[in-house]
């Protein structure tokens, strides 16, 4: 069937876990009838609690209540909307929205629909999951790197002082709508910022994906509908293996999918909670996760020369001038993957094929992150 304007592209991504399984459905224009999509997946639905990110209440947030309104008279619909940035992961925003939706009459059978980035899909999906121990939910990313990471797996959480991530619950969504049209109004950087868990997906699993991204590096930089579409779907599909082999990172499997973020969680929270986006973060964590490989024997530079120049032609930073090993060690030394004291890291022996490795001498640690100080060549 040949698309038309009525019909745009699409593709659905399915999340495989068994009677939990989800769809993820790809396409532009979907916000147009995000309500009829919401309707279908959960049928009963009735009192729809939709939380935004309050730079993008207008328009997405706005249409997408009314559009919930006018498909079904019988269904309450409230909204909220939460400041924008990595500081609202907080312990007093997330009890701010739990009593929201108390006093909006929230209950069991209530819906959390999260409208925006990262963000607001790790705290709403960590308020679905604590909300009367666990409502239905949906996530309706608005950045690029929501739509390849953070609003697929299940993961929801918010951030202590020094800790990312530290708080949180494994808790699916019910669907993940993306619409790739929004890309069109997010900022330069924001954009940037998600295409380095684009990248990461080629590291950790697909050489061949690894290559297209080399390939369309400028298609992607320059907003590409089709290469967009493209990117989204194989991360999307990837993702989906990983969570579905290893939901609750119990394996290890999962684990992969944490390939750089050992180093870009210790960077955001020694740089400071929003002075380098996550996606910026993530890309000089993978260098430093490279160079680790490196000093520890495990790969060589011909892994390094190619991750870096894609990460520059995608104008993601590769270095950190002030890259301190002192100050990050301590915050790694928290990390989810250490086990009895002992860091561990994804780290790359080739393209594709990536490994949970411990016992790794911390000079070699400290050298990697030190290595980013100066700019890359490439």
């Amino acid at each position: 069937m040949i698309p038309t304007p009525q019909d745009p592209p699409s593709s659905t991504v399915q999340v495989p876990l068994g009677d939990r399984s989800y769809d993820i459905v790809i396409a532009s224009g979907l916000i147009q009838n995000a309500a009829q999509q919401i309707h279908t997946a959960i049928p009963d639905l009735s009192h729809a609690l939709v939380i935004t990110d309050a730079a993008v209440d207008d328009p997405w947030g706005t249409q997408i209540c009314e559009n919930l309104r006018s498909a079904s008279q019988k269904a309450a619909v409230n909204q909220k909307s939460v400041p924008s940035g990595e500081p609202s992961k907080s312990i007093s925003e997330f009890e701010s929205l739990l009593t929201w939706m108390l006093e909006e009459g929230g209950d069991r059978r209530s819906v959390v629909i999260a409208i925006g980035g990262g963000v607001i899909g790790d705290l709403a999906g960590y308020a679905a999951a604590s909300f009367t121990r666990g409502i239905r939910f949906v996530q309706i990313p608005t950045t690029l790197l929501a739509m390849v990471d953070s609003s697929v797996g299940g993961k929801t959480g918010i951030n202590l002082p020094g800790a990312k991530n530290m708080v949180g619950a494994f808790w699916q969504p019910n669907l993940v709508l993306i619409d790739t049209d929004v890309l069109s109004t997010l900022p330069d950087r924001s954009f940037l910022s998600g295409l380095a868990e684009v990248i990461k997906y080629g590291v950790i699993d697909d050489p061949d994906f690894f290559s297209w991204l080399e390939t369309n590096a400028h298609s992607l930089v320059s907003r590409d509908s089709d290469a967009l579409r493209q990117a989204i779907q194989v991360s999307c599909e990837c993702k989906a293996r990983v969570v579905g082999e290893d939901e609750r990172e119990t394996s290890g499997r999962r684990a992969i999918l944490n390939y750089g973020h050992t180093f870009a969680h210790a960077i955001e929270a020694t740089a400071g909670y929003g002075k380098l986006l996550h996606g910026e973060a993530v890309a000089i964590g993978m260098q430093m996760a490279v160079r680790l490989a490196i000093n520890i024997g495990l790969t060589d530079k011909t892994l390094l020369e190619r991750q870096t120049e894609l990460i520059q032609a995608c104008r993601l930073p590769t270095h950190l001038p002030e890259a301190d090993p002192s100050a990050m060690l301590p915050v790694m030394m928290r990390d989810k993957k250490v086990a009895h004291g002992k860091l561990r890291f994804i780290l790359p022996s080739c393209l594709g094929e990536v490994a949970l490795v411990g016992g790794i001498d911390e000079n070699a640690v400290i050298e990697a992150i030190q290595s980013t100080r100066q700019p890359a060549a490439g």
